[in-house]
């Protein structure tokens, strides 16, 4: 059985290694939406997989104060880019929810970047 859920945050960075000329090298910001996924059985007594509130708990305590209106030049050890900040939010998280299968992070509504945790990737 696989859930999801939904987060929201605004935040600002810089990718600085793009050529100055890269609209991307300059400070800007995003409403970014990350999606959470948690595989498991389900819980034949409760019916569910994880409690969503548990979910969002740890996203808020371990993630969102991190990061919400915040400049991620500064948080984040690594370019800041989409696919970082996905490998940077999977690391985190999965301590906390160790069902955790899936990161997407949307930057723009168009575009979306899936990190699966399968390359033990680092990231700050």
């Amino acid at each position: 059985m696989k859930i999801e859920h939904e987060f929201t945050f605004e935040a600002a960075h810089r990718l600085q290694l793009l050529p100055e000329a890269h609209k991307c090298h300059n400070l800007h910001g995003h409403n970014y939406k990350v999606v959470v996924v948690v595989d498991g059985p389900l819980e034949p007594m409760i019916g569910w997989v994880q409690d969503y509130a548990v979910i969002e708990g740890a996203f808020d305590a371990v993630i969102k104060s991190q990061v919400d209106h915040k400049y991620l030049n500064d948080v984040l050890d690594c370019h800041t880019t989409a696919e970082n900040l996905a490998i940077w939010i999977y690391n985190r998280l999965k301590i906390a929810l160790p069902w955790l299968s899936e990161i997407r992070v949307h930057e723009t509504p168009p575009t979306c970047v899936i990190y699966r945790g399968e390359f033990g990737d680092k990231c700050g």
